[in-house]
């Protein structure tokens, strides 16, 4: 009877140097394939429709410019002595509960919130690099600034309040929020990107 011979694999075959363990090369797997998730392509409205839409809100913008400036810009000798500028944020709202009733107060603070509004609905429409809330809140925030130091620098019965910037500012969040980023998106889609291998 003929012995046939077994045939070991190759690390069984491999003589062990006592006290070393025989190390083997790991096999490489191959990485795995990541595709990204396909994205709907939102497309932007046609241009016969963008136009008006872009062209109203210019001409609403440019209106409620023009409300700002009469309503934040105009002097008002009467009030003159009762004025004072405010820096410290809460100031003016806590006032305005203080010393007048809850009526004038949520006048005088939802009349501010009003004023920041349009800034949220029109900026995303007119212009598309600045229709995010950051971009939206940082625009508004900075001519509402600059509207009260006109007020408190040239203005006679006129102050600057912080709090006046913050309602503001509050107001074109709630305008984005309600309705400035999906008229934004609407008329400014963004394409997706091709991303070429």
């Amino acid at each position: 009877m003929a012995r046939t011979a077994l045939r070991l694999p190759t690390v069984l075959r491999t003589p062990l140097r006592r006290g070393r363990v025989e190390k083997t090369e790991p096999v490489a797997e191959p990485e795995p394939v990541v595709t990204e998730p396909v994205v709907a392509e939102r497309k932007p409205l046609p241009l016969p429709i963008r136009l008006p839409i872009m062209l109203i809100a210019f001409v609403f913008m440019v209106a409620f410019a023009i409300a700002l400036a009469k309503v934040t810009l105009e002097p008002s000798p009467a009030s003159e002595a009762l004025t004072h500028s405010n820096l410290r944020p809460g100031n003016s709202l806590k006032a305005y509960f203080d010393y007048g009733t809850v009526h004038d107060a949520l006048k005088q603070i939802g009349g501010n919130v009003l004023l920041g509004l349009p800034f949220g609905v029109l900026v995303p429409v007119l212009a598309p690099r600045a229709r995010g809330i950051l971009q939206v809140l940082f625009l508004t925030a900075l001519v509402m600034l600059m509207v009260e130091l006109t007020q408190g620098a040239l203005i006679t019965g006129r102050a600057f309040d912080i709090d006046d910037v913050i309602l503001n500012t509050a107001g074109a969040l709630l305008g984005w929020l309600l309705l400035g980023r999906r008229l934004g998106r609407a008329v400014h889609a963004r394409r997706p990107k091709v991303v070429q291998d």
